[in-house]
């Protein structure tokens, strides 16, 4: 019968992990065809705009395009993305030679997860480093990371 193909192949796709991908496809259509282009949005607060960019490089690391498509058109950021090294000094952000293969929001999680404790200031900087994050997890989509 039809709806048992329908069960079928639902729990295929699920297996596969696209069933996700193709809701969120959906969601990101179904989004920018009810998004109202003729509204003009109000400027972007400079904080916003850096912190919708952190978001922006977090997703598409972790290859959450879709995501990061609907970020970008409900939040009105620029579709160019801002230059990495701007938005480091714009945080002032120092970033190791390994730090700059991750985002930077891993960076400034992993400063704040363990204190700082790799900076000897009182007023430390947050420090982009690949030390404290499992290499093997890295850029590896979420169905791969959660298998471990």
């Amino acid at each position: 019968s039809i709806s048992f193909m329908v069960i079928v192949l639902r729990d295929t796709l699920e297996k596969r992990g696209a069933l996700g991908e193709i809701k969120a496809r959906i969601r990101a259509e179904v989004f920018n065809a009810l998004d109202d282009q003729s509204v003009p949005r109000p400027p972007l607060a400079h904080e916003n705009l850096l912190i919708n960019e952190l978001i922006r490089e977090y997703l598409e690391y972790n290859k959450y395009k879709y995501t990061a498509s609907v970020l970008i058109s409900e939040s009105g950021q620029p579709e160019v993305p801002l230059d990495r090294q701007f938005l480091a000094k714009e945080l002032n952000i120092v970033e190791d030679t390994n730090g700059k293969s991750v985002p930077l929001l891993y960076g400034i999680i992993s400063h704040f997860l363990h204190g700082g404790k790799e900076e000897s200031t009182q007023n430390s900087l947050p420090k982009v480093s690949l030390l404290n994050y499992p290499k093997q997890n890295l850029g590896k989509p979420p169905t791969e990371r959660n298998q471990k």
